[in-house]
């Protein structure tokens, strides 16, 4: 099972969270997890590992996933 369906939340429940409960969230996320959720909140978005080789040359990393899923909920419209 992953973080989604152990946690019981949904991906647009994050919004709500604070950054410090973010943090401590993401610690119980693994690398695909993360991706899940940055393709859900921004579709337009290069996330997934087949697309980023293909548009960046590279994959994204766990710790970088953190990192831009923390901005995209700290920084969003919706807070």
């Amino acid at each position: 099972m992953n973080f989604w369906q152990n946690s019981g939340l949904q991906y647009r429940d994050l919004i709500d969270i604070s950054e410090d409960k973010l943090i401590v969230l993401s610690n119980g996320m693994s690398r695909q997890d993360i991706i899940d959720w940055l393709a859900w909140n921004d579709r337009n978005g290069i996330y997934r590992d087949e697309d980023s080789i293909k548009e960046l040359g590279n994959i994204m990393s766990r710790e970088e996933g953190i990192e831009i899923m923390i901005r995209q909920i700290t920084q969003s419209e919706y807070r």
